[in-house]
């Protein structure tokens, strides 16, 4: 039997993926020289570390229920309960850092180099951006060990990284549908991502804290 949560559930946590800096280089990159090959690089890159990084964490949380002899019975026993815990503790955690991540804001001097960066510049950059975040290395970790727990199929962690690349891609789509006026749009986006996207980012960790401990008390 599978378990209340569903892929609905985790999607709320992709804009944790994206806030902050990750969504300021993806604005720098859609106004680069080459904006639609930079751009796609950077979204390539970042893919394939969220993909790799949520199947990783369902994999490793199958792998503990597979070998208690409690997987895909969907129940609530002391299993279940461990996985609630470690979930609870990381986003715990997760908000701890956004929180003294707060005050962070403005690009960092490196991205003003992003303007000539090619699709494989910006491929690497995606993924040792989205590698190198505490932010996004706990909130994978969160995904995949809470689609394992539940009994999630793989296939549910999809529509996941599917929004984290959507949202991920607003500055390039700004730039294809808005043209010309793209270029007082995105930096709106990017202001307003550096200074305001922290509150979003608690209020999704706070939602997911109120559904684990749900399962924790019944």
């Amino acid at each position: 039997m599978v378990g209340e949560m569903n892929f609905l559930t985790i999607l709320p946590l992709a804009v944790v993926m994206v806030a902050g800096t990750q969504l300021v280089a993806a604005v720098f990159l859609a106004a680069a020289d080459r904006p639609r090959a930079a751009s796609l690089g950077y979204l390539a890159g970042a893919g394939l570390v969220v993909g790799g990084g949520v199947t990783l964490s369902w994999l490793v949380t199958r792998a503990v229920k597979l070998n208690v002899g409690d997987a895909g019975q969907g129940g609530h026993g002391p299993v279940e309960t461990r996985i609630d815990q470690v979930v609870l503790v990381l986003l715990v955690v997760l908000a701890l850092v956004v929180f003294l991540r707060r005050h962070s804001t403005g690009p960092p001097r490196w991205m003003g180099r992003l303007q000539q960066a090619g699709p494989g510049y910006a491929a690497r950059l995606g993924v040792l951006l989205f590698l190198a975040m505490p932010t996004d290395d706990l909130t994978m970790l969160t995904v995949g060990a809470s689609a394992a727990r539940h009994d999630l199929p793989w296939w549910h962690l999809l529509p996941f990284v599917l929004l984290t690349l959507t949202l991920l891609a607003v500055p390039l789509l700004a730039l294809l549908l808005l043209g010309g006026r793209a270029a007082r749009v995105l930096p709106r986006i990017r202001d307003w991502t550096a200074h305001n996207s922290w509150v979003v980012s608690e209020l999704v960790i706070g939602f997911f804290v109120v559904v684990t401990l749900v399962d924790l008390v019944r």
